[in-house]
């Protein structure tokens, strides 16, 4: 997997050795000697990892960090900081500017690479969900919200059969988070299908494989996307280099530094929380794309995909389909008479009386204007018609109350309905036949169901 690298280093040196490490591993490497020329490289060029020197003139790392992290164009960007300061202080120093890892010079190659592998994934599954966040923002979709989100506050799942050692990482984050500890893996398991936001795991557990628990939890479609944070001993490579392989987001050594453990987790809560908030404004993006905004009922574009599949399994042999097509009586009056926010609160009630006479696997829409359309998979056009004269008759029970009650309407609605025959059907004829019997019910007196056979 090849990705995109900006080496930030004010040493010529130093910034040669690491275009030659990362070109013979394939990456492609971008490179600049100071903080403000990186900032904006990295809004332009968007790498997939900035690696960043500390000790620059100037602008030094830790500065450079922040204002990355604080750029709506880069704060997605995972940044380690890599330095000859090795100081407990300088490590969280780091981790509190919002670097994602901080390396120490001499660079051990196989860990560089390791982490530059798990940091290149994580950033790409990122850009996924972010192009789709800014199609939802050409839209209309708010995405204001993400400079909001915070990394305190989390549900961290400890998994750790050391008693001692798992009290006192809790006892830890329980100053900002709400942490909960299970010594059973298969428990972990379950308990992180729940609300958890992150995962640490102690690799170096006696009663269990904490890797074998990392893969288990990549592979499960509830546990694949939660953050997993691994606890090993510092010179154990080989089991820290394997955590990583596995999907672990990070690496915490022992024994455990409170400062740092906080650091780490707050960096990965809010990486989680910045990943569910992508999500989520995907799922409204979605969701807006086939609902209508006015009565919340599926809008034409949804109903014509899902009637479309429905006949098309019908003309295979499967069960019939049943369309009604209902459009209120005199709905112009009711907007030349009182305005269209009147008519809105008709369509929105109208639209709820609606959806109160059908079935659950029933589906209502709005077609457009004042005219609805339900598609009744599994119907024959007997049972549709029944269902159409109930709708009809809840319509018109009750007055429809406007203008917060100041008005009260007696409205009506005139429904076609038609249902498949045979394999000639398509979705055009069945609507076409539904709207004819429409037409043939206002022609007739109006707040009439009309059936249409073939």
């Amino acid at each position: 997997m090849s990705a995109r690298i900006l080496v930030v280093d004010d040493v010529e040196t130093n910034v040669r050795l690491l275009e030659a490490k990362l070109t013979i591993e394939y990456y492609d490497a971008l490179t600049c000697g100071d903080g403000l020329t990186a900032i904006a490289l990295a809004i332009a060029e968007q790498p997939d990892l900035i690696l960043l020197d500390v000790m620059m003139p100037g602008m030094d790392g830790f500065e450079t960090c922040r204002r990355l992290k604080d750029e709506p164009k880069t704060r997605h960007i995972p940044v380690v900081l890599v330095t000859a300061l090795d100081g407990r202080h300088d490590r969280i120093r780091g981790l509190e500017a919002g670097a994602d890892d901080f390396l120490t010079k001499p660079l051990d190659d196989v860990i560089l690479m390791a982490r530059v592998r798990s940091l290149t994934r994580l950033k790409m599954v990122m850009d996924e969900l972010r192009e789709r966040e800014e199609s939802g923002r050409r839209v209309g979709v708010d995405t204001a919200g993400v400079a909001r989100l915070k990394g305190s506050g989390g549900r961290v799942l400890v998994v750790d059969d050391n008693a001692l050692q798992a009290a006192k990482v809790a006892q830890e984050l329980a100053v900002e988070h709400r942490p909960l500890v299970e010594a059973d893996p298969v428990a972990a398991l379950e308990a992180a299908r729940g609300a958890v936001d992150l995962m640490i795991i102690n690799v170096t557990s006696e009663g269990f494989d904490g890797l074998r628990l990392i893969a288990q939890a990549r592979s499960k479609e509830p546990t694949r996307r939660l953050p997993i944070l691994a606890l090993v001993d510092a010179q154990d490579r080989p089991r820290l280099l394997k955590a990583l392989d596995l999907g672990a987001n990070d690496i915490l050594t022992r024994p455990v530094d409170p400062e740092e453990l906080s650091a780490r987790v707050r960096t990965q809560v809010r990486r989680k929380r910045y990943g569910d908030f992508l999500r989520e404004k995907l799922d409204h993006s979605l969701e807006m794309a086939v609902t209508d905004a006015l009565t919340g009922l599926h809008n034409r574009r949804y109903m014509t995909n899902q009637l479309q599949a429905l006949v098309a399994r019908t003309n295979r042999g499967s069960e019939p389909v049943a369309v009604l097509v209902l459009d209120i009586d005199h709905f112009k009056a009711v907007n030349d008479g009182f305005g269209h926010d009147a008519g809105d609160e008709v369509l929105r009630e109208f639209s709820v009386r609606l959806a109160t006479n059908v079935r659950a696997v029933d589906l209502p829409c709005r077609f457009g204007g004042e005219e609805f359309v339900v598609v009744m998979p599994g119907t024959t056009l007997e049972d549709a018609h029944r269902i159409a004269e109930r709708i009809r008759r809840d319509v018109g029970a009750a007055p429809f109350r406007v203008m917060d009650g100041k008005a009260h309407l007696n409205i009506t609605v005139s429904v076609g309905v038609a249902a498949t025959t045979g394999a000639d059907d398509t979705p055009e004829s069945l609507l076409k036949r539904a709207d004819e019997g429409v037409y043939e019910a206002k022609a007739s007196g109006r707040n009439k169901v009309v059936a249409r056979a073939a």
